[in-house]
């Protein structure tokens, strides 16, 4: 199928991608430093990076999490288009508000999970192995991404149903 024009969401979509994009290269530019760094001493010097694995399931975390509103800001979910390209064009832009809305919906019943699970973590004062690291900031972390991805996510599609083609 194909996809509908973009509409242009205006600078402050745009210079908050731009934001998230940068913030997500700078946390994978030091997941691979910390796995160069961590290689390097375990394989040259026979000593690993203290805590490595536990920084790099971090930094992964919060990659993935900081992804999620960016994906959303791009419109570039993943979708499986099956029988939708056989609907008229009349139909897409409800469509895809629909898909919006119920995707926003099950993305905000996942926020809320998140945060009440970063909640349980922080009660009992759940942290790494190693570096003893607190786990529940990362916990509210991902939960605050999620929820701005689902905001974006059921909103974005919304300004197609008054655009006048």
């Amino acid at each position: 199928m194909t996809r509908p024009a973009p509409i242009d969401h205006g600078a402050p979509a745009g210079a908050l991608r731009v934001a998230l994009a940068a913030l997500g290269g700078v946390l994978l530019m030091a997941l691979m430093a910390l796995t160069v760094v961590d290689v390097i001493g375990r394989y040259l010097f026979n000593a690993p990076l203290i805590g490595a694995t536990e920084l790099t399931e971090l930094l992964l975390a919060a990659v993935i999490f900081l992804g999620l509103p960016a994906v959303a800001l791009a419109e570039e979910h993943v979708s499986v288009d099956l029988l939708t390209d056989r609907m008229p064009p009349w139909v897409q832009p409800w469509r895809l508000a629909l898909a919006g809305l119920f995707s926003g919906v099950v993305l905000a019943l996942v926020t809320w999970r998140i945060w009440i699970y970063a909640g349980q973590i922080g009660s009992y004062g759940g942290a790494t192995n190693s570096l003893r690291l607190p786990i529940a900031p990362l916990g509210y972390f991902c939960a605050l991404c999620t929820g701005a991805g689902a905001l974006i996510t059921a909103l974005m599609p919304l300004p197609r149903l008054f655009r006048k083609d």
